[in-house]
């Protein structure tokens, strides 16, 4: 990005209070490259593209005519999108992709959007950087299917590995025989990894998940549901930490589905790192019979259904509000730090009524926590934030963070925070520990 127009960022960004972290900075900073010069929470008149930074989520009424302002030449970047208000404007606009929280430094998730993927798609198509194209098949199954992929490999004239490799179950992979598969595939290759199904063939030379730059890009059926039929790796470490969390996860909980341990080792991964995530469209996922079959780059031949998440009715009802909105749920962590504290000791910190609350006081009250505990951890090792909406989503947080046995402290937006914050708790449990062994 030019000096000038990075000045101009800055300015935009420090006038608005807005906090980046190092990987958010960047991702806005291509976007202001792609699209134009940023401005915060509106289209100015008269001007045709560029960003709009979004601050505070916008009434019912006041996004439908957002929504109605913008045009393919507009981005949207909402840098704090933990917030479950600004969902009602995410349904209407194409989700692109999101960073995680930086720690301290961008203490919120960074959600980035707009008008269809046609102006991405014809940038991509003129990008030299293509992925590597992985794929894996059960030894003596899927031979002809695996043999018209390698065929369109050929003709695309892109690199590619196609394996058979033996399985506990004669016809399909299970979860963790596909994770050890890419780690293999990662340890051996040192480009871009992409893995379709050995079902699939490609139409088009999948350029987009490279151009964008990003550390990992999948699909999300029906908006939430994530698939593992397509999926790209960028060669980072973020990348790797997901890849490693997903095979760790498949190796403990063989029987789950790969769409769950797929979901959960996203939120894990994006709960302690800035995982810059892109959700691929569905020309990356099309179904042979769909509409725009035809002009799919990516086609899979076999129908994808909520059966992939496994035999957990439960889990839909947990998650897909928050994966269609891009962000991780009230029921996971939002955020997980860790201090030099020489512990295994942890915190857990319950935000309650994000919902019912002021957008900038939750932002406010975040950002306190997460600079009081880099200021002073108090001793704890962990810090693992959750912010909930309904009392329900306390409930199950209280719960998960008295299984890991954490200290557990339950807070409300506005409430003052001081640098001392963990130390001062920290020193109360110990005066009552030391009253419950000397009474």
């Amino acid at each position: 990005m030019r000096d000038a127009t990075q000045g101009n960022l800055d300015q935009v960004l420090q006038a608005g209070g807005v906090r980046l972290g190092r990987a958010q900075h960047d991702r806005l900073g291509w976007l202001v490259g792609q699209y134009g010069a940023p401005t915060l929470d509106g289209v100015p008149d008269g001007r045709h593209g560029g960003v709009v930074i979004l601050r505070e989520p916008p009434s019912g009424a006041a996004a439908e005519l957002f929504y109605r302002s913008l045009n393919p030449a507009c981005a949207i970047v909402i840098p704090r999108s933990e917030n479950p208000g600004f969902d009602f404007l995410k349904s209407k606009l194409t989700e692109f992709g999101t960073v995680g929280p930086c720690g301290a430094d961008g203490p919120h998730e960074m959600w980035w959007g707009g008008i269809g993927w046609a102006r991405f798609l014809a940038a991509a198509g003129a990008s030299v950087l293509r992925p590597r194209i992985v794929s894996c098949h059960p030894r003596g199954v899927d031979a002809v299917a695996s043999l018209r992929l390698r065929h369109s490999l050929e003709r695309l004239q892109l690199d590619g590995h196609i394996e058979a490799i033996d399985t506990q179950l004669d016809d399909r992979l299970l979860c963790f025989e596909k994770a050890e598969f890419m780690v293999r595939m990662w340890n051996k290759y040192r480009e871009p990894l992409l893995f379709v199904d050995a079902a699939a063939i490609l139409r088009e030379a999948p350029r987009l998940p490279s151009f964008l730059g990003c550390d990992v890009a999948l699909h999300k059926w029906n908006r939430w549901e994530m698939s593992a039929r397509t999926l790209y790796l960028g060669r980072s470490a973020h990348a790797e930490r997901l890849l490693r969390a997903w095979q760790q996860l498949a190796a403990a909980y063989p029987a789950i589905w790969e769409g769950y341990l797929l979901d959960q080792a996203w939120s894990l991964t994006s709960s302690q790192v800035p995982l810059d995530t892109v959700w691929l469209p569905r020309s990356y996922h099309a179904l042979k019979g769909d509409l725009g079959a035809s002009r799919a780059t990516i086609l899979h031949d076999q129908q994808t259904t909520t059966l992939e998440l496994g035999p957990d009715p439960g889990f839909a009802g947990i998650v897909r509000t928050a994966r269609r909105a891009g962000r991780t749920g009230a029921r996971d962590a939002f955020m997980v730090m860790t201090s030099k504290a020489a512990t295994t000791s942890g915190i857990a910190v319950i935000l309650r009524d994000v919902t019912a609350s002021d957008a900038g006081a939750v932002a406010a009250t975040v950002e306190a926590v997460t600079g009081a505990y880099a200021a002073d951890c108090g001793g704890y090792g962990r810090l693992e934030l959750s912010l909930c909406a309904w009392q329900d989503d306390v409930g199950a947080a209280r719960e998960a963070a008295s299984l890991a046995r954490y200290r557990i402290l339950e807070i409300a937006p506005g409430q003052r925070i001081a640098n001392d914050f963990f130390a001062s708790h920290a020193s109360d449990e110990a005066v009552m520990t030391a009253r419950q062994l000397f009474p």
